[in-house]
């Protein structure tokens, strides 16, 4: 549905690939300590379970903060916020480098998730604020790529970076990163005025009550934000179990079960490369049934996979898969509540993590009893059903001039 209003003067392209860098250097946070916790933990003096701490709490601060933060973005401009998050962001990553004791670290790995958190979102939400309907799926899709490639730097920083400079560095590596994005941002606020775009005045929600009450009134944002936290439960609920299975079924290393894993970035990385083509061919309907599909197929693949080898096109397959039905699934979160854009992609984003939480959760209790085979055949049925699902409501809704 296009936008009623004309998007506001400025260069977009260069305000959004500024927001992608900011996106790259937030993403590389999330899973970069990782693979550094018996570092952490032997510098500090703990164990490596005491130490796991800092990975629990970022998640934590990350994802709940997005419950709260939509109606600021909403009021003061979404493009200053992301702004001032990367820049308090820099900041906390440097006292994370400079931790001298546990505690320390995990209160500014605390404070580093509540920032971070407001990144995602309100890039997004901005990216619906600039860019007419009919093209922004194709703007999220490859704004997506600096999301995946941070997702994978923050491995390989976490990994490499770690081994050969030690843990401290690598924090001061990602804080260079996030230093660089904001001394960008700012300038693009100082010089760009579509920077400054936020919702019409007299759309803009009056508070917090009324902005949540605005998106969570809308009964195609109920049902966005609900296929949002069913997605993210069925998918990353099962594919957090696939490196144990690999090494449990077929005795495959860690070190080779983390390059297969990073086949699914390779996947996305795929459908960042050609959205411009699979939304103009697929439509919306047809990436949504598609990714579905594919996912579906994915999960059956690794359920009765014979040997280790089909793993990784099975992998990328399911970060293909996967990109093709949450970016629709996205971009329908940028329209749901117009009025109230950076609330409802807020609530959104909230929503996957929550519903990772409970994937993570409820699959684990399943494959602790039952092996990883029903777990990933339980989600290739949830997200085939997801993928048709928000195909026919999505055809319900053309239908409906909605």
């Amino acid at each position: 549905m296009p936008e009623n209003a004309a998007p506001p003067r400025g260069n977009a392209t260069r305000a959004i690939v500024l927001l992608a860098s900011a996106a790259f250097a937030a993403q590389a946070m999330v899973r970069s300590t990782d693979s550094l916790l018996p570092q952490i933990a032997n510098d500090l003096q703990t164990t490596v379970g005491a130490a796991s701490v800092i990975v629990t709490f970022y998640l934590l601060a990350h994802g709940s903060v997005q419950l709260i933060i939509g109606p600021i973005g909403d009021r003061f401009g979404k493009y200053l916020c992301v702004s001032i998050a990367a820049a308090f962001s820099t900041l906390m990553v440097i006292a994370c480098g400079l931790a001298p004791n546990l505690p320390t670290l995990v209160a500014a790995r605390l404070a580093c998730g509540l920032a971070t958190g407001w990144i995602m979102p309100f890039a997004i939400a901005f990216i619906g604020d600039v860019i007419p309907y009919e093209r922004r799926q194709q703007v999220l899709g490859s704004f997506l790529s600096g999301q995946i490639l941070g997702q994978m730097f923050g491995q390989a920083a976490g990994g490499v970076l770690g081994d050969y400079f030690g843990w401290r560095n690598v924090f001061f590596i990602l804080a260079a990163l996030l230093a660089a994005a904001t001394i960008g941002l700012f300038y693009e606020l100082a010089r760009n005025p579509i920077t400054h775009a936020r919702n019409a005045p007299a759309q803009q929600g009056h508070g917090f009550v009324s902005d949540y009450s605005t998106v969570l009134r809308a009964p195609w944002a109920r049902i966005v934000i609900l296929m949002a936290f069913i997605e993210s439960a069925a998918m990353f609920g099962a594919f957090t179990y696939v490196g144990a299975d690999l090494h449990l079924r077929f005795g495959v290393s860690f070190t080779v079960v983390g390059l297969f894993v990073g086949f699914f970035a390779l996947g996305g990385l795929a459908y960042s490369l050609s959205v411009r083509r699979m939304v103009s061919r697929l439509g919306q309907t047809g990436l949504s049934i598609g990714g579905g599909g594919l996912l579906a197929a994915a999960f059956v693949a690794l359920a009765v996979a014979p040997v280790s080898w089909i793993a990784p096109p099975a992998i990328a397959a399911i970060g293909l898969g996967f990109y093709m039905l949450h970016n629709t699934l996205q971009v329908n979160a940028t329209q749901m509540a117009p009025q109230a854009r950076g609330t409802g992609v807020a609530i959104f984003s909230s929503s996957l993590y929550l519903g990772q939480t409970a994937g993570v959760a409820g699959f684990g209790w399943m494959f602790d009893r039952f092996t990883a085979v029903p777990v990933f055949l339980a989600a290739a049925a949830i997200l085939a059903w997801l993928g048709w699902w928000l195909s026919r409501s999505l055809k319900l809704r053309a239908a409906a001039g909605l």
